[in-house]
């Protein structure tokens, strides 16, 4: 039976790879259409689609009493997003040039999203009034990207008025349909992969925080690796670079405050947490370096950020 799991894990990654392809397609003709900055669009459009998979495990192991599950999900999420993810992908798909459209401040926000449930996690706790400041802090950031990036003003319109109203002709209403289908395929397929993986770490008798910090991370993280590796394939770098900084967002903010809305979130595996909550500032820190300093990832810089997941797995084992 698990021989059986596995194989279906391996289809399951395959057919996510190629809707996330046809996804790819279909967003770039809308981006056309509506005129929105590579780098905005994959920000927030493509980010929340790719991080539903973390948001319907968050509210899972919410309701079920066990928000611990989405906590490690969301922290490993994020550490393979800027590790295994990004490194994967820049190892199979070849060097990415980074245009300097990506600011340090883009950056630097995306730190502050990612490091926010972290600092409000210092009493060991995350009420639903923090919760609600995490969910603020993502509407405040999307309300940015989406009204100062590259949106194309029309005199004192804003870039959302704006972004609606160019919505309405027919053929970006199709595309968009498209696009949606094909998230709704992505949801899907991670979902089955999702539920496959936990059956399989279910049978080792692996701690909760662990199971979602690992086995669940990196299951709800195939999406973001399907379309960061076709996006290098396709040298969309905005789009690369997008996704990947609007999945940290998303996961540090939204997703772990809607799951700590529905159930607070208390601190249980404080050992296993603080590595991982270290391991990602240095993460975050060397994918900076990496991309800042040269404008480009290398395919042994990616293999870097492979090696650094791995060293992660065994500090957490040690």
């Amino acid at each position: 039976m698990t021989l059986l799991y596995f194989a279906l894990l391996v289809i399951l990654s395959l057919l996510l790879i190629q809707i996330t392809s046809k996804l790819i397609v279909y967003l770039s003709r809308l981006n056309n259409d509506l005129k929105i900055g590579g780098f905005a669009l994959a920000g927030f459009l493509l980010a929340l689609a790719t991080s539903l998979p973390e948001l319907f495990v968050g509210i899972a192991s919410a309701l079920e009493g066990t928000p611990a599950i989405s906590l490690g999900n969301v922290i490993g999420s994020n550490i393979a997003n800027l590790t295994i993810v990004a490194g994967l992908a820049a190892l199979f798909g070849g060097t990415l040039v980074i245009k300097n459209g990506t600011t340090k401040q883009d950056l630097l926000h995306t730190f502050i999203a990612g490091a926010s449930p972290l600092v409000l996690l210092l009493d060991k706790e995350l009420t639903r009034v923090d919760a609600i400041i995490l969910i603020a802090l993502y509407g405040i950031y999307n309300y940015t990207l989406l009204t100062k990036r590259q949106m194309g003003y029309e005199g004192r319109e804003s870039g959302i008025a704006l972004l609606f109203r160019r919505l309405q002709p027919k053929r970006t209403k199709q595309t968009l349909r498209m696009v949606f289908l094909a998230v709704a395929g992505i949801f899907i397929t991670s979902d089955l992969i999702v539920r496959l993986a936990q059956a399989i770490a279910g049978t080792f008798h692996i701690p909760v925080f662990l199971i979602g910090l690992f086995v669940v991370a990196l299951g709800t993280s195939l999406p973001e690796l399907a379309f960061e590796y076709q996006a290098i394939k396709k040298r969309k770098g905005a789009m690369f670079l997008g996704n990947l900084m609007g999945s940290v967002v998303a996961n540090g903010t939204l997703i772990i405050g809607i799951t700590a809305l529905i159930h607070p979130i208390k601190i249980v595996a404080l050992s296993e947490y603080l590595v991982a909550s270290i391991f990602f500032v240095g993460a975050f820190f060397i994918f900076y370096i990496m991309t800042r300093t040269k404008h480009r990832l290398d395919r042994w810089e990616g293999g870097v950020l492979v090696l650094l997941y791995f060293l992660f797995i065994l500090l957490e084992m040690i």
